[in-house]
């Protein structure tokens, strides 16, 4: 029985959707496919990347505090290499915590 969607397209033999004959040559719809087993990178990317601010901008705050920093260029270095400390670490946990519960 055919659906919908497969009286325009058909099927290769390695579930990829490619164009029947005849259809008008147009462009094959794409099929996504994930792997549902290892770590979801994507996933790990934005949790670190939200976490990374929201951790992030508070520790350089409170760092910040115990250093003299008295001109614009000490502040951005000062927050530069904070903030890339705390983005590593976090990294790195966000990636072994997807890593256990995959």
């Amino acid at each position: 029985m055919l659906n919908v969607r497969e009286s325009a397209v058909g099927h290769a033999d390695d579930g990829r959707v490619k164009p029947r004959p005849g259809h008008g040559g147009g462009v094959p719809e794409l099929e996504e496919r994930t792997d549902p087993e290892g770590v979801d990178y994507g996933w790990v990317m934005q949790t670190t990347f939200v976490l990374t601010i929201v951790v992030g901008a508070p520790v350089v705050a409170v760092l910040s505090t115990f250093y003299a920093l008295p001109t614009w260029p000490a502040r951005v270095s000062f927050a530069v290499r904070v903030g890339a400390i705390v983005w590593f670490l976090t990294a790195v946990a966000t990636f072994l915590y997807a890593r256990r519960r995959a």
